[in-house]
């Protein structure tokens, strides 16, 4: 029930889509949001999107056409299914010279929002974004 919930939940999203104007962190969004139910998603999208119209029903299709090859590209570039943060908790908390506790956490979401937002990034750079969140904490 949890599943089909979550399915229902998520399958109007893309009806926002419109043309393919979605960014890069919106499509990583759709991915994890789904995730395990990703290719369920697919099927019910899919099938939701029925119409008597022949050219509207055809230009739903290439848009979810056009959804599937970019969520394609981007998993193939960054490994969607697995997406995490570009430091764990260990280089978070040595970073920040700060034991386990709420921060790391805090810091984690940080970290993964701006690895949605953005892509990957390299070690130095995650680690300079994570110091500027930090000091704009205290």
């Amino acid at each position: 029930m949890k599943d089909v919930a979550r399915l229902v939940e998520l399958h109007l999203r893309f009806h926002g889509y419109g043309t393919g104007e979605w960014t890069d962190s919106a499509v990583r969004r759709y991915v994890r949001d789904a995730g395990p139910l990703l290719d369920r998603l697919h099927k019910l999208t899919r099938s939701d999107c029925t119409t008597r119209n022949k050219r509207k029903a055809a230009a739903l299709s290439r848009a979810y056409d056009g959804l599937e090859e970019r969520i394609a590209q981007l998993q193939e570039q960054e490994e969607l299914d697995a997406i995490r943060p570009d430091l764990d908790g260990n280089q978070i908390m040595e970073t920040l010279g700060v034991g386990p506790g709420p921060v790391i956490g805090q810091a984690y979401k940080f970290l993964l929002e701006l690895r949605l937002e953005n892509g990957p990034m390299e070690y130095d750079a995650a680690v300079s974004a994570l110091k500027e969140w930090w000091a704009a904490q205290s």
